[in-house]
């Protein structure tokens, strides 16, 4: 794939570069400019067994491919005139700045308009464009909901173990900045815009059924660990005479039924108490004993073999060791050599294209 566009990138942590990389491995020009001696905060997010001595980190790896790096201090004048030089040939500039920090370092929305009428402008923030609120990733875990309803009983509170809000704000704006690409192409007097997310809006805008579940219902989740609210069994673990974990999403009666054929326990997609998916979910607790005292007495692969065969959704329990055994994910895997060091990623990209 080839995107003959060039953006210029200065964002830094994981949102606003994960842009920057999205379009590069799109085939576009991508220029990342960081600060001299203040580059990405994230080349020092290093694990423990990481080089020490090296200038680039995992996670800093994971939002940054196929990029141009530059060093600019935006706050000095020949650095600044630089970046205005590789304006006026950009499609797209990308950043993430505090509030108040584009008029200090004087390039300011119109300012960049100036220079180049027709260029786009991508922003992330985090509690909308107005609020001087230092934004990570948990924090809006917490105040949004998502740690409210994630984890268990005995747990308490918990955050996903990735910037699950930071992953969904960079997708809110690829899909801004391809829209206005769009509307760009072909259009001479294209006047360019100045697209923002917040990381709230994205996090809040990512509650969908669970919204909705409190807007109609007044139901606040509480945290039931893998379960589903609206259907059962769904997320239940179940140990395998193999000792491997699976779990189901049983979305129908049909699924339902597939399943008790299996467990050769027909009669209780029959049963009252189990017969459609409001009262599996009111008798879950006995309806997972019942189906763990059958489904411990099979291996792992004889239950997904026969549940992928007649189409009921049932998985593995897998660390990220097994998946990447997997071809399906080494295929997503992304290798580039930054600053002599090999790095990998996996893509930004999971759709395919096909020639027609």
């Amino acid at each position: 794939m080839f995107l003959n566009i060039k953006i210029i990138d200065l964002s830094t942590v994981l949102a606003g570069p994960s842009v920057g990389s999205f379009f590069a491995e799109l085939g576009a020009e991508v220029i990342k400019i960081e600060h001299p001696e203040h580059p990405d905060v994230t080349r020092l997010w290093k694990m423990p067994n990481e080089d020490k001595d090296s200038s680039v980190s995992a996670y800093f790896s994971s939002i940054n491919y196929k990029k141009v790096y530059r060093q600019l201090n935006l706050r000095m004048e020949n650095h600044r005139e630089q970046l205005f030089e590789e304006l006026k040939s950009a499609d797209i500039i990308l950043m993430n700045f505090k509030l108040g920090d584009q008029e200090k370092l004087q390039i300011t929305d119109e300012k960049l308009h100036e220079i180049n009428p027709q260029i786009i402008i991508g922003k992330i923030n985090g509690f909308g464009a107005k609020s001087d609120r230092v934004a990570y990733d948990l924090i809006l875990q917490a105040e949004t909901g998502i740690m409210s309803m994630n984890g268990t009983p005995k747990s308490g509170p918990v955050k996903m173990p990735i910037a699950f809000i930071d992953v969904l704000a960079a997708h809110h704006l690829k899909e801004g900045l391809l829209i206005e690409l769009f509307a760009k192409k072909g259009n001479e007097h294209y006047q360019g815009k100045s697209l923002s997310v917040s990381l709230y809006d994205a996090a809040v805008s990512s509650l969908v059924n669970q919204a909705s579940n409190y807007l109609m219902n007044n139901h606040v989740p509480q945290r039931i660990g893998s379960l589903h609210p609206n259907i059962a069994p769904y997320g239940e673990l179940f140990e395998t005479t193999d000792h491997k974990t699976i779990t189901f999403a049983i979305g129908s009666n049909r699924h339902f039924k597939q399943l008790c054929s299996f467990l050769d326990i027909e009669n209780l997609a029959k049963d009252e108490r189990f017969k459609n998916v409001q009262q599996r979910v009111k008798n879950r607790t006995l309806l997972f004993e019942l189906l763990n005292e059958k489904i411990k007495q099979f291996s792992a692969d004889e239950i997904l073999t026969y549940m992928h065969q007649n189409f009921v959704p049932c998985g593995e329990v897998k660390d990220l060791e097994a998946v990447f055994e997997t071809k399906a994910a080494k295929d997503l895997v992304r290798t580039e050599v930054i600053d002599g060091k090999e790095t990998k990623r996996v893509s930004g990209i999971a759709f395919q294209i096909k020639d027609l």
